[in-house]
């Protein structure tokens, strides 16, 4: 029986592995250069249902598949692994206390408010820095694409806080609904059966 546990969950993971690589590939403009993106829907599913190791997993593939076609020397997708793991292990953590849809809405209310305060950090210290020494990109050039959009935009910390946090509150928002609207009705495909835990 555990043999055949395993095996369902490595399954599982397998193809929602697939299906948040295919997920990442697209993306959504929304402000200056941040894009929005749903593959850490499947990431989020499988850690409600498998629990938050199995999240973490399926996000840490993505990630490493996402680095085959990267654009940003890994930087992105190590930006978007810490962010996401930010959101989806407290998620999953909490709704694993008690599964319940009040659970599940607190952990993805904790998860998103966590993401975006560490999106704020991880865009401070990793990719701001990493573009300007990519591209070449002086600071006043990053806020510009910023401030295009939302002219009072004028330092770096109002890039951060009115831009980035606002982004990742945002995409935790989105994540969240379509994880709250799909996960009941997957339910039946995404639990492994005969796993008691």
């Amino acid at each position: 029986m555990r043999r055949n546990v395993s095996v369902q969950v490595i399954t599982r993971i397998a193809v929602l592995t697939a299906l948040a690589s295919i997920l990442f590939l697209i993306e959504i403009p929304v402000v200056a250069f941040y894009k929005l993106d749903l593959s850490n829907l499947p990431v989020l599913l499988g850690a409600f249902s498998m629990g938050p190791v199995a999240g973490t997993v399926i996000l840490a593939l993505k990630s490493l598949i996402g680095m085959l076609h990267s654009t940003s020397m890994y930087v992105g997708e190590l930006a978007d692994f810490m962010m996401g793991a930010a959101m989806i292990v407290p998620a999953a953590v909490v709704y694993r206390v008690k599964k319940t849809r009040g659970r599940a809405l607190t952990g993805m209310v904790i998860g998103t408010v966590l993401m975006a305060a560490v999106g704020v950090i991880v865009n401070k210290y990793i990719m701001i820095p990493f573009y300007m020494n990519a591209y070449g990109m002086p600071m006043e050039a990053v806020i510009g694409m910023a401030s295009a959009a939302l002219p009072f935009v004028d330092t770096e910390w109002e890039l951060l806080l009115f831009v980035t946090a606002p982004f990742n509150l945002l995409k935790g928002i989105v994540l969240s609904a379509l994880t709250f609207l799909l996960y009941k009705r997957l339910s039946p495909l995404l639990h492994v059966k005969g796993d008691k835990r």
